[in-house]
């Protein structure tokens, strides 16, 4: 799928107030420090991320060079504010942490 057609088939199966409400929640749950209901946030938008990776045919770039974040474009573009929480940081703080050990390995 193009980026656009999954950007389209995500925001057609969760209304806007849906993809608001999620990410509310999550920044809810982050500030209250409940790490309980913080996981089972993250674990949503974990699967909605899965599918969009999958959907993409996202893998993993050889180097930092030509690395891909359309799936995190995807995702901000998708959940407004996304970007603003610890679960977006984490994926960033991950993937770049993947990318500098698939460098080393060469």
């Amino acid at each position: 799928m193009t980026q656009n057609e999954i950007i389209e088939t995500l925001k057609a199966t969760y209304s806007r107030d849906v993809r608001k409400g999620l990410v509310k929640t999550i920044l809810d749950k982050e500030r209250e420090e409940d790490e309980m209901a913080t996981l089972q946030q993250y674990k949503i938008i974990n699967q909605i991320f899965s599918y969009v990776l999958q959907q993409s045919g996202w893998k993993m770039g050889e180097d930092s060079t030509v690395w891909d974040a359309k799936p995190l474009e995807i995702m901000k573009e998708v959940f407004p504010k996304l970007s603003t929480t610890k679960w977006y940081s984490e994926q960033l703080l991950n993937t770049k942490q993947k990318v500098e050990v698939k460098v080393q390995e060469k």
